[in-house]
């Protein structure tokens, strides 16, 4: 085992607590559902960015490149001034939803390049303008633009011409669980001498203005370039930084004065350090140097192309000499970096840029996790000491979701543009993050089955923006999927009672399903925009211009992908419990009969595929019995794909209560048997499929996901098929006429806040999907089951061959070209071509549909991340 392996051994063993200290500040805690107490629920308003410097927020801290303890008690975090700016750079900035012409946006560079699972070692990059950081011009430019424009970046702007910037580097390494080195790099990559104040900032998050605990922590300078820092639950501990700089000492205390007209007291507020670092205000700090916020002040003067670097230690420990053993520790701990994923990477070619573009994905997933706080009880009453919040929140968003108590660590899928969990997105995590940190993994899925997470009706959050919506059910799919590959780790060895545990919760996360999502009891559901935003016709959450409800093929198709996967883990159960395969043959039987609604329609007249066009489509059902075939070519047309499931004789052998019920309804029900796939007949290895697609669909289907002139681009499947460019689907009613066209980069339609798109980009989760679909029904017809590959060119593949190559067209947006040219990338020559931005990676939302250029949150390695499965599955 590597040293990073036996640290997580030693955490999972609870004899270390190695994770204690991690990444775990947001990068915007400004404009979140939490911190906002608005009567109308403009959480962008309540706190904007220009306010978030003066208020201590209330349910969490945000830094740039920040660490803090696992219950965020005592955070650390960087700070920055190039001697320009009206203010510090404390937090990243970026547009809200309204000023965004593509909707929020985060507006810097910065980039994660390491990580280790404990956080023994990390490793990012934040580029710092020299000149007056261009906040209005970017608010400015952005306005002007309209959504058929792209958006307006920091690029842009030209503030980095003749690269008038500082790379800081911003690392840490643990020499133990409460012992960590802080090392800051700046590098001067601009023509000239260039000033620059570096602020490392030590603070505590604010738990003593609320009415509940009034009890302050403390920190205090003890010696020159000293913090002691004094918490009553978290202990002591000790900031050593090197040189003895200037200390500056402030309270993390909202500032009335400035932001609500209050008396100042002479106290000293959360932007005591900025008001005097940039305005010169000696009155903004305390001179008796103790507060509960404090930063060590580094004024550098950096040569062209040299570097400075400042060295810190937060220790539980008492050094004598904190610095003496420093670099060897730094230098160890990049070594055991190095040793691990050395061990992950074995599998993969030795091409350097492969290597590169894996350790920077998982680099993202590790830095992504976040200490993640929210009771809404608390968030809707208010809290003693401060004042009552408008009646309207009694009402108001998540007013449904009293018993949802969340204070954990928790993966993100972007740190600024999403700083809050989703359901769906949380389940692609888990996937690749398996492969690092399988307990973690398993700690994530097993989180939202929580009491005080899930509903007691049995719903799972969704987000913090609307806990009530619906995302795909992707749970069960994940925790079988994290299930195997913990299993094939250990040797064979199942952890069954994670697998138990979750199966349980998710049993009655399936029947609110069934309860609330199928109106008609027709095994056709419903579920609204089902985490596809703009992808319908119409606003699938809304009321619909027509009346009526809409019967989804998707929505139809998670469900039977969900009663599949929850079967699959009840018969694994079942080889230790009996009792399990009762539980096995009822989600069996729900298969079926949603397999039989999807083909006969619920009542036998209608159904979600078209013969004609040999493809999936929505249903509209209106009020008066009529219903229409939504002919939207889009992957809610693909989704039936993802329910498969291939059941070797020798488990069926094992099974015979389940063996018994399943003959007796395929006996009983001949109708049910025709409309499976292949149950009936043993495929290769005596192997059974179940799946919503016979062999004549699948080939229908598949002709069009790979047709170059519909789905398949260059760069992976497209959400939208590009038949729809030049034949946009119209919904005509008597009072306007409703259009999809296929739009392969940023959405043009205001649906959804407009800041995502699916009617035509590549999104990662749902090729990824359709790949590891590929593989299950290759699994079942070996071979001897080819497809045209891409339809039109005369080469034929087996469904293995096809999903290898789907894997490489992915991987390429990412990975240089024979050119050098990172499609991903765009245009950019400096992104291109410049040594200092060519080799770090953004990890994009989502890709242009044609020319593979990244768009949407561009930290959203969450689901993107799911690249590191895929480099092992593409074509060599």
């Amino acid at each position: 085992m590597t040293q990073e392996q036996l640290r997580l051994a030693e955490h999972n063993a609870r004899t270390a607590a190695w994770k204690k200290f991690g990444p775990y500040l947001t990068e915007r805690q400004w404009g979140t559902v939490r911190e906002d107490y608005s009567a109308d629920g403009n959480a962008w308003d309540y706190i904007s960015h220009e306010m978030a410097r003066s208020k201590a927020y209330r349910w969490g801290e945000e830094g740039i490149g920040g660490i803090s303890d696992d219950q965020q008690l005592l955070c650390f975090a960087v700070g920055l001034w190039n001697g320009q700016d009206r203010i510090l750079k404390e937090r990243l900035y970026g547009l809200t939803n309204g000023q965004g012409n593509h909707g929020e946006d985060v507006k810097e560079l910065y980039y994660y390049l390491d990580s280790t699972p404990t956080h023994s070692y990390m490793k990012m990059l934040y580029k710092y303008p020299q000149q007056k950081f261009p906040y209005v011009k970017l608010v400015k430019e952005n306005a002007k633009r309209s959504r058929q424009q792209p958006e307006y970046e920091l690029l842009d702007t030209g503030i980095f011409q003749k690269n008038r910037y500082f790379d800081v580097f911003i690392e840490y390494a643990k020499a133990g669980p409460d012992d960590v080195l802080v090392q800051l790099t700046v590098h001067n990559r601009g023509p000239k001498p260039a000033p620059l104040t570096v602020l490392p900032q030590l603070w505590f998050r604010n738990t003593w203005s609320w009415g509940y605990d009034p009890a302050r922590p403390v920190l205090r300078e003890t010696a020159p370039g000293t913090v002691e820092a004094e918490h009553p639950l978290l202990g002591r501990y000790h900031l050593y930084c090197d040189q003895a700089p200037a200390l500056l000492f402030c309270e993390n205390e909202t500032n009335g004065a400035r932001l609500y007209d209050l008396p100042a007291e002479g106290r000293h507020f959360k932007d005591g350090i900025n008001d005097y670092v940039v305005d010169g205000d000696a009155a903004a700090i305390n001179t008796e140097q103790q507060g509960t916020k404090v930063a060590a002040r580094y004024e550098l003067l950096v040569e062209p192309g040299q570097s400075a670097t400042v060295r810190l230690r937060l220790s539980q420990a008492v050094h004598a000499a904190p610095f003496a053993d420093f670099a060897a520790l730094f230098a160890a701990r990049q070594r055991e970096a190095d040793e691990f994923y050395d061990c992950i990477q074995e599998a993969l070619p030795p091409d350097p840029d492969v290597r590169n573009v894996q350790r920077q994905a998982f680099a993202g997933m590790l830095w992504s996790k976040q200490f993640y706080y929210y009771d809404v009880t608390q968030w809707l009453d208010g809290d003693p000491a401060v004042l009552t919040p408008p009646v309207e929140r009694d009402k108001g968003r998540n007013h449904r979701w009293r018993h949802l108590h969340n204070a954990d660590i928790i993966s993100m899928p972007d740190k600024w543009e999403y700083p809050w969990y989703a359901a769906w997105d949380l389940a692609f995590h888990c996937i690749p993050l398996a492969m690092v940190d399988a307990g973690f993994a398993k700690d994530q899925l097993r989180l939202l089955t929580k009491d005080w997470y899930m509903h007691p009706n049995g719903q799972l959050p969704a987000y913090e923006w609307n806990l009530s919506d619906v995302n795909p059910p992707v749970h069960a799919w994940a925790t079988w999927r994290v299930y195997k590959m913990d299993k094939k780790l250990q040797g064979g060895h199942g952890d069954r009672a994670f697998l138990e545990a979750v199966f349980h919760k998710l049993a009655l996360n399936f029947t609110w399903w069934v309860n609330r999502k199928d109106k008609s009891e027709r095994n056709i559901f419903e579920g609204g925009f089902l985490g596809l935003d703009n992808i319908g016709v119409f606003d699938r959450s809304a009321p619909l211009p027509t009346g009526g409800f809409i019967e989804q093929s998707d929505g139809t198709s998670w469900m039977a992908m969900f009663a599949l996967n929850m079967m699959r883990m009840a018969l694994e159960l079942a080889e230790t419990n009996p009792v399990y395969q009762e539980l096995a043959g009822k989600f069996f039987e729900h298969f079926l009969y949603i397999a039989d609604a999807m083909t006969r329609g619920g009542d036998g007249l209608f159904n979600l595929w078209d013969d004609e066009d040999g493809f999936y489509y929505d249903v509209l059902h209106t009020p008066d019995e009529e219903r229409t075939k939504l002919k939207v070519r889009s992957i809610v047309g693909l989704i039936p794909l993802f329910a498969v499931e291939v059941i070797d004789e020798a488990l069926l052998r094992k099974m015979p209560e389940f063996t018994a019920r399943a003959t007796w309804l395929l006996e009983n029900r001949p109708h049910l048997a025709k409309l499976v796939s292949r149950w009936e007949e043993p495929g290769k290895g005596a192997r059974h499929l179940l799946g919503l697609l016979r062999r004549s669909r699948l080939k229908q289907l598949l002709g069009r996901m790979l047709d170059e002139t519909e789905f398949l681009s260059e760069f992976g499947i497209r959400a939208m098929s590009r038949h729809h460019l030049e034949h946009p689907y119209v919904f005509s009613t008597e009072e306007a006429d409703f259009s999809v066209g296929y739009v392969p980069g940023e959405a043009e339609t205001s649906m959804f806040g407009g800041n995502s798109n699916w009617r035509g980009p590549i999104w990662f989760p749902i090729n990824y999907l359709i790949i590891e679909s590929l593989q299950r029904f290759h699994f079942y017809y070996d071979s001897k089951f080819k497809v045209e590959y891409p339809t039109g060119s005369g080469r034929f593949l087996d469904l293995q061959q096809v999903a290898a190559a789907l894997a490489g067209r992915l991987t390429r947006l990412l990975l240089r070209d024979e050119q050098g040219r990172r499609p991903a990338f765009g245009p950019d020559e400096k992104l291109q071509t410049d040594p200092h931005f060519r080799d770090y990676l953004l990890f994009h939302e989502y890709f242009h549909g044609d020319n593979g250029r990244g768009m949407g949150a561009n930290h959203q390695t969450g689901w993107t991340g799911l690249i590191v499965r895929l480099l092992h599955m593409r074509e060599q």
